[in-house]
């Protein structure tokens, strides 16, 4: 698992392929916080959830991008929603 301890607010994570998945809000203890405003929200645009992702699919901290060991897709599968 890769050093969580430069991940910051607002960094870009992006999937093993290179598509991005969401925005950092923060870490919350072993997994990333990601903002609102990546979540799909409903056709009335509300809906809006936190999704987490586990720190365990972090491969590298590089600048201001966070990139993940599993493709876009395959991460998004794994998600964790909360309100």
């Amino acid at each position: 698992m890769a050093d969580t301890s430069n991940i910051k607010e607002h960094m870009k994570i992006v999937g093993a392929d290179g598509v991005h998945l969401g925005t950092v809000d923060h870490m919350d203890g072993d997994r990333i916080k990601m903002t609102k405003n990546d979540s799909p929200s409903t056709k009335d645009g509300k809906g809006a959830k936190h999704h987490y992702i586990p720190a365990g699919l972090i491969a590298e901290v590089e600048g201001d991008t966070v990139r993940l060991s599993a493709t876009a897709q395959n991460a998004q599968d794994m998600f964790e929603t909360a309100e």
